[in-house]
């Protein structure tokens, strides 16, 4: 990210929209922040993923619905081909089925056109700092939708890593090298090898010590 001379460095923000009015109102929104700054504006989902490739900002705000690819679409081509971009969703519709396809597409945040003026400062803002962004509706319908599953039997969503996963990523943050996990576990030093890159790239962790620190928080070991 590039220093502003007087302050902090800029985000580099990518704003994708169909309607170049609606992109005006959230470019100066974001533009009027001394932390924020639009790069690039894209008027469809395939131009998104173009001036991503291109410009390389830090963050990507995508409208749901736009022409020839989505929000969601795209949203999702940019998660394969850039993981390390961060992406909010823009959207008119309070509809918690977009809502949870967007989290799936890999967006970290969702924020309502009606009340962009208000949240959507913040929402770039956590999603910077890697954390999740909801509107208050969105946070109602993912418990309702939750309970409502539990109570009608079905499927909880899935849990981020299986139970052998679980058990591997303990293993492996008290210290023990991949053989003597295999033995432990009676399984091949490749299958072990295998868990563990994928633990890797499930939890977005770069190596052991911050796997050891994942499971400190996980509560699988004590600090």
């Amino acid at each position: 990210m590039p220093h502003s001379p007087d302050g902090p460095p800029k985000t580099r923000i990518l704003l994708a929209d169909d309607h170049a009015l609606v992109r005006r109102g959230v470019r100066l929104i974001l533009d009027g922040e001394p932390d924020l700054q639009v790069v690039a504006e894209a008027g469809d989902g395939a131009e998104a993923v173009e001036m991503a490739r291109s410009e390389r900002p830090d963050l990507a705000v995508l409208d749901i619905a736009m022409p020839r690819l989505t929000g969601l679409q795209a949203a999702r081509e940019l998660s394969r081909v850039m993981p390390e971009l961060r992406i909010l969703m823009l959207t008119m519709y309070d509809n918690e089925q977009y809502f949870f396809e967007a989290l799936k597409a890999g967006a970290s945040g969702f924020v309502l056109k009606s009340v962009a003026d208000r949240d959507l400062v913040e929402a770039c803002r956590a999603a910077m700092r890697d954390e999740p962004f909801l509107y208050p509706g969105a946070v109602t319908a993912l418990i309702r939708n939750y309970l409502d599953r539990v109570r009608d039997g079905g499927d909880v969503p899935d849990r981020a890593i299986t139970e052998r996963e679980e058990e591997i990523l303990k293993l492996v943050a008290e210290g023990h090298s991949s053989k003597e996990i295999a033995g432990m576990l009676v399984i091949s030093v490749k299958t072990v090898e295998r868990h563990r890159a994928n633990l890797l790239q499930k939890l977005g962790l770069r190596d052991r010590l911050e796997l050891t620190r994942y499971a400190i928080r996980a509560g699988l070991i004590e600090p």
